[in-house]
């Protein structure tokens, strides 16, 4: 994520020290705190030996793009520090001690936002729904994404477009693609603007790949399987999935918004191309906190069983990890169906009668997820999914010879 930079001051401050590019950017960036939701980003002057605040904004990943100076006459005058906060707003953290802002940057040529690096290739980072993560450049309100079929020929155009997404809520530069990806593919994104004109120029292309083959276990499910968590990581960021933290390879074929049913509806799509052996299953969470009957889920897990056996696969079953109303209420402004507490303990008390791993056994917190946890309630953070991991890496064994 990132957030829409109001850096007016600090492009005036830069202006005054040296030339200003019409095109290039400084890339900022520094140690992420994973328990952050966000930053508190400070720029300063040194005046008569102290520094001065010009310019306050606040980041949602632990980088940002700014204006570039040509060349700053004093460069030892600008100074930044950052400082990490929750949800709410409030530090959870010390601020970092002041930096020179020369020291700290790296010179972007070009005008465009800055594809994150495609982490695919690290464990958990196989995803058939694959997500787009990126740093937004200044002066945007909104993004467009392209995802091409072969490198484009050039910047401006390419007659290889497979689709294109318009807008975006300007504070969230993940994309999350509702298109299963196979074989080779690329992807750029451009800014623009509140009037819709494009702001700079497109990103560069970031190269994809994703096979079928070689792969023995899958994860299957919703955004907990997916990926993402504290509202500001998405699936891209491995440290919320717990397919990371697991002690052997898979391929996650989650993908985020899943209902039970809609996994039924997929299964034959998305997941015998791969001719696995095991199937690591775990959905239901948003059927039942949106008052899907315990009993409809239940069949649609059954539904899923007999579809790998059909198929030769083994299925195991994961329980639900618990939810916390409260903390969904508080950050996505969702209600929760009423009974949905029964709801999850039916579900959970049919698995542990299937072969199943128990992962909710991670939580043993009266069916309520705490917020340190779970910020919006729902999905785990970087604890919650070690966890997770954790009860799957001792069980695995009893079914993976």
């Amino acid at each position: 994520m990132n957030t829409k930079l109001m850096i007016s001051t600090i492009l005036a401050v830069l202006l005054t020290a040296g030339t200003v590019s019409a095109e290039g950017l400084l890339h900022l960036s520094w140690e992420p705190d994973y328990d952050a939701v966000k930053y508190d980003v400070i720029f300063s002057r040194l005046e008569a030996g102290k520094l001065v605040k010009v310019q306050e904004t606040t980041a949602y990943m632990s980088d940002m793009l700014l204006p570039q100076a040509g060349r700053l006459r004093n460069p030892s005058n600008l100074y930044w520090q950052e400082r990490p906060l929750d949800f709410d707003g409030f530090p959870i953290g010390n601020e970092s001690s002041p930096q020179r802002l020369a020291d700290s940057v790296t010179e972007i040529s070009r005008n465009a936002p800055i594809p994150r690096p495609d982490r695919s290739g690290e464990k958990g980072g196989a995803l058939l729904y694959p997500v787009y993560s990126y740093i937004g450049n200044p002066g945007t309100a909104s993004y467009e994404i392209e995802v091409l079929s072969a490198y484009p020929e050039d910047t401006e155009g390419s007659a290889h477009s497979i689709y294109h997404i318009g807008g975006g809520d300007f504070l969230y530069t993940d994309f999350y693609d509702d298109t299963p990806r196979f074989g080779t593919w690329y992807w750029r994104v451009r800014g623009k603007d509140e009037e819709g004109n494009p702001v700079g120029e497109w990103s560069l292309p970031q190269k994809r790949q994703f096979s079928t083959e070689g792969w023995t276990i899958g994860l299957y499910g919703d955004s907990i399987t997916h990926g993402g968590g504290r509202m500001s990581y998405g699936p891209n960021d491995l440290e919320y999935s717990y397919g990371h933290y697991l002690d052997f390879d898979t391929v996650n074929l989650g993908d985020s918004g899943n209902t039970s049913h809609d996994m039924v509806e997929r299964f034959d799509r998305d997941v015998l191309p791969f001719h696995l052996k095991y199937l690591l299953i775990m959905g239901g969470s948003n059927s039942l906190r949106g008052g899907v009957p315990a009993e409809d889920v239940i069949e649609d897990l059954k539904e899923i069983q007999q579809k790998c056996r059909d198929h030769g696969i083994i299925p195991i079953l994961l329980t639900l990890p618990p939810i916390n109303p409260k903390s969904i209420d508080k950050v996505f402004h969702e209600p929760t169906a009423e009974g949905w507490e029964e709801a999850f303990q039916r579900v959970n008390a049919f698995i542990r009668t299937q072969p199943h791993i128990d992962t909710a056994a991670a939580f043993p917190y009266d069916n309520v997820m705490p917020e340190n946890l779970a910020l919006d309630g729902l999905h785990g953070d970087v604890e919650a999914k070690k966890r997770i991991a954790a009860v799957i890496n001792r069980h695995i064994g009893e079914f993976v010879k």
